[in-house]
């Protein structure tokens, strides 16, 4: 959200009534934290320490990392909640913790589709597989990724900012209009081109390209397993569309929320973006 810092929304819930809500949700929370942490925790343990150190376990290991980075972020968010969302870590930790989130969602997709892709190379190109897949080669895919949604996150830096509201709150959010004349009708056009594009990136590179790419692999190792006619093909099936949507499902969601944020804050930008694109 990039709202001036002189403005606010005006709520109809009652004090309480929102103390509650905060309450519940910091409750729900807490349980998720600790069965996040001691999960992954006990995952990479075993992925690390306890496995042999395969492709498949460094794709792995990664990934449970970028689960284990969500999870420790998350006592943040339950302060907050209990506070009523001022924000009391200042500037430099707004920064910082947002781009975890960021560098966490693209690092976890970009796992996950690698994955894919590497399953989809063992099914269709065995003979490239055995020559060139390695532990080695795997390494230097994580560094890729890792560094890829660092840079891709980077842009938090600049535009994440803590601005005092009227209610004498201080708050973490975006401003991308890298201005301080948070009113102004040029600096705020500027911010809306800027939010689009950084909102397309995210969606193309976070969710719908590797939408595309898992659920195109996943169909090919389908049907490459049922032309070898495996007893277990069906099952491997049913597993792969279960991953498909829970893909779907698990980030449409997210990204969703933030087209309709920009939706409600420039709808006409949005929609002759759209439309250039039809």
């Amino acid at each position: 959200m990039t709202p001036p810092p002189t403005t606010g929304a005006n709520s109809s819930q009652t004090p309480a009534a929102v103390s509650a809500s905060h309450l519940a949700a910091a409750v729900l929370l807490f349980p998720t934290f600790l069965v996040g942490v001691v999960g992954n925790g006990l995952y990479l343990w075993v992925l690390g320490l306890k496995m042999r150190m395969t492709v498949i376990t460094l794709w792995f290991l990664h990934l449970v990392s970028c689960y284990l980075l969500f999870t420790l972020l998350i006592p943040f968010f339950i302060i907050s909640l209990l506070m009523g969302f001022p924000w009391v870590f200042g500037t430099v930790m707004c920064k910082i913790l947002n781009i975890c989130i960021s560098v966490g969602m693209f690092s976890s997709v970009f796992l996950l589709t690698f994955i894919i892709l590497d399953c989809y190379t063992l099914t269709h190109h065995p003979i490239w597989s055995r020559n060139h897949r390695s532990v080695t080669w795997a390494r230097k895919l994580v560094v890729g990724v890792w560094l890829t949604s660092f840079g891709l996150s980077a842009p938090y830096l600049a535009f994440r900012e803590t601005p005092m509201v009227h209610t004498g709150r201080t708050t973490c959010i975006n401003n991308y209009t890298l201005s301080g004349d948070w009113n102004g009708a040029k600096p705020q056009k500027l911010g809306r081109w800027v939010h689009l594009a950084i909102f397309m990136v995210r969606f193309l590179l976070g969710f719908f390209l590797p939408f595309c790419t898992i659920a195109g692999c996943y169909v090919r190792v389908g049907l490459k397993m049922k032309e070898k006619k495996l007893a277990w093909a069906g099952k491997l099936f049913k597993v792969m569309v279960a991953a498909v949507v829970s893909f779907f499902l698990g980030w449409l969601p997210y990204h969703l929320h933030h087209g309709l944020k920009l939706y409600k804050l420039s709808p006409g930008i949005l929609c002759a973006v759209l439309v250039s694109h039809v």
